[in-house]
């Protein structure tokens, strides 16, 4: 037996995302959902980014499109759960790997020039080992 599922014809956002996610681990939700933990999300993370890793070996695009998806909706779970267990949420996600892209690109949001992909790398590794050394 197939169950066709009903496709909207607008796109979702990142916030619909989010929206679901937490629809899921809510009373009215799903009870495998709800009962999921950090901890017991690992398992599901590594099997998704495996996908991601299967998909992309195989230059298989339709597939990575929706590998791509399944892993991004793990981490969004996560971060629900993280939320509800007021650890931070999404938006701490993405505020935080937004300003250290910015803050390790700095031959784009800076001064500094990289002309190749080896001085963009070496630049990369140079920020990344200040940020490290500098106390939070």
């Amino acid at each position: 037996m197939s169950i066709k599922m009903k496709r909207s014809k607008t796109k979702k956002t990142f916030s619909d995302l989010t929206r679901l996610a937490a629809k899921l681990r809510s009373p009215t939700g799903c009870p495998w959902d709800r009962k999921q933990t950090v901890k017991s999300m690992l398992e599901h993370l590594k099997e998704e980014a495996d996908e991601v890793c299967d998909a992309i070996d195989k230059g298989d695009h339709p597939n990575l499109q929706e590998e791509l998806g399944d892993l991004l909706f793990q981490i969004v779970m996560i971060a629900q759960i993280a939320k509800e267990k007021k650890l931070f949420d999404i938006s701490n996600v993405t505020d935080g790997i937004a300003q250290k892209i910015v803050c390790r690109h700095t031959w784009v949001f800076g001064k500094e020039k990289a002309k190749t992909p080896e001085e963009a790398v070496k630049m990369w590794n140079l920020n990344k080992a200040k940020e490290k050394v500098r106390p939070s």
